[in-house]
């Protein structure tokens, strides 16, 4: 069902566009009805226009908060027009219909990124705009609302394909983006006040996101799969692409595990990524040594996987990652050198993090109709409530090292086993239902690539060891210093263990499930 358009109301904050859509109102001999700065700058451009409170006969008031909030637009919107009383009572009141809505609103994240101001952010949440487009979506059927300037030309097609008339199909399809947009606005703004008033977990919690780009598929060819911006700057990540192929949903996946991962480190470090786990990691005072260290660990894993480094990577690295095939790599910028070495590779990601920033203290996981919120892990352990439960302590070097293999554990999925020596990794087992499984696992991968690194070597254990046979299996590999939560029923069996071996261990009270 075609519906014709005879009057029309634009307010919009972003008028750079309103040159494309006028030619084609006044063609159709549309009415327009607008206020402030879009009334100006329609009769700038040389088109009529009614003024909004000549309209409504009604004069802006409060500094113009309250000026679209009058019954003339309201029921001019509303009305629907296969309703007799509803016409009966427009006639009565001398209201006309209100065919078309055109409105952006306030820009109110762009004012919360320029300023901290409370009361100029609270001025710029826009009252009328989303009223008026809500009462525009609600009634569809009758009444087309235009939220955004890339749709113009699908607006203009419509006209002309219709004779100044629009279909029902693209009513109620610009109706579901106009609600979109409000609840998008409005979640901008319940944002804002849960982080103004430290709220991290409030009764009822949305979450707005905009689409940064559609991605080949998801996880697998089958499955569809998008990229979302949940950020008051929502035009960008952070992540700058400068070479390669596009990335794919699993990219990202690595990557963001990537980064999580380096915003822990406080040296220069590296990081290689595999399905959303560590295979290797080091920190080093050279950055070469510490990406060589973080490919030693696991060279047959690190095969196809994600390098996320906290430098600036020059030719010299650059020749050393291009020995390998990588999918992405993520630095601090890439020298000019280093990008005609990594370039060649015509499908390797370089990514620069430089502008990449974490601003949110929580995390979200869904599950079909329902969602769980948790605060980050951020927290290695307190240095104040370690026990060193056996009776050769470790030395200050040794807990240095044992922060790091812990700090690694708890981004390896659980169960997790990390294996260290010097600050780099040797050996890590992850995911198994085991804890038993993963120390075979961590113990038989540095046996595989670096045995010899075993020999005084530090493991991490994510939880306690509920038997002494993982215990048991480090100190055979040649651990000589346990790091791990402690807690179960066993720990007796597992200290004595460690106390047998002649080797030390330490308890932290501190559990780092990462499931």
């Amino acid at each position: 069902m075609t519906q014709k358009i005879k009057n029309a109301l634009i307010s919009v904050s972003d008028k750079s566009d309103l040159q494309k859509i006028l030619p084609t109102l006044d063609k159709y001999k549309i009415n327009l009805i607008s206020s402030g700065g879009t009334y100006k700058e329609i009769k700038k451009l040389g088109y009529k226009c009614n003024e909004l409170s000549k309209y409504t006969e009604f004069d802006e008031m409060l500094g113009g908060r309250v000026k679209t909030l009058h019954p003339k637009i309201h029921a001019g919107i509303l009305s629907d027009r296969s309703n007799k009383r509803h016409q009966y009572e427009m006639v009565k009141n001398k209201f006309k219909n209100i065919d078309l809505i055109i409105v952006n609103f306030y820009p109110f994240q762009k004012i919360v990124l320029k300023t901290k101001n409370s009361r100029n952010i609270i001025e710029n949440i826009d009252i009328g705009g989303p009223t008026m487009v809500r009462a525009a979506a609600k009634n569809f059927k009758d009444v087309l609302i235009i939220t955004d300037g890339k749709d113009y030309d699908a607006l203009i097609d419509q006209l002309r394909q219709h004779k100044g008339k629009t279909s029902l199909q693209f009513r109620e399809y610009m109706a579901s983006k106009a609600f979109s947009l409000t609840a998008y606005y409005d979640s901008m703004i319940a944002t804002w006040f849960n982080k103004k008033l430290n709220i991290t977990f409030p009764d009822r919690k949305t979450i707005f996101g905009k689409k940064l780009t559609q991605l080949r598929y998801g996880e697998n060819p089958h499955q569809k799969s998008s990229i979302y911006v949940n950020d008051f700057n929502d035009q960008e990540t952070g992540l700058k692409k400068i070479s390669g192929k596009d990335l794919s949903y699993n990219n990202y996946n690595d990557i963001f595990a990537g980064l999580e991962i380096l915003a822990s480190f406080k040296k220069s470090g590296t990081i290689i990524i595999k399905h959303a786990n560590p295979s290797g990691a080091s920190i080093n005072k050279s950055p070469i040594r510490s990406f060589q260290e973080s490919l030693d660990c696991d060279p047959v894993s690190a095969f196809g996987g994600v390098v996320a480094c906290n430098f600036k990577i020059d030719k010299k690295i650059a020749k050393k990652m291009s020995s390998v095939f990588f999918e992405v790599i993520l630095a601090r910028g890439f020298n000019r050198e280093a990008l005609k070495i990594l370039r060649s590779k015509k499908n390797l990601r370089l990514i620069d993090i430089s502008k990449f920033k974490y601003k949110k203290n929580y995390q979200i996981k869904y599950f079909d109709n329902s969602f769980l919120i948790q605060e980050k892990d951020k927290e290695i352990f307190n240095i104040k409530k370690l026990k060193f439960v056996t009776k050769l302590k470790p030395t200050k070097k040794e807990l240095k090292s044992a922060e790091f293999t812990f700090n690694i554990c708890k981004f390896v999925k659980s169960n997790s086993i990390v294996i260290s020596n010097n600050f780099s990794t040797i050996g890590i087992g992850a995911g198994q239902p085991s804890r038993l499984d993963s120390c075979k696992i961590a113990t038989q991968k540095a046996n595989k690539f670096q045995p010899k690194k075993l020999k005084n070597s530090i493991a991490a254990s994510d939880a306690f060891f509920p038997f002494p046979d993982g215990i048991k299996k480090l100190i055979t590999a040649g651990v000589k210093v346990i790091i791990q939560p402690g807690g179960s029923i066993r720990d007796k069996e597992s200290i004595a263990a460690a106390n047998k071996a002649k080797i030390k261990m330490i308890f932290t009270g501190i559990r780092h499930f990462n499931h």
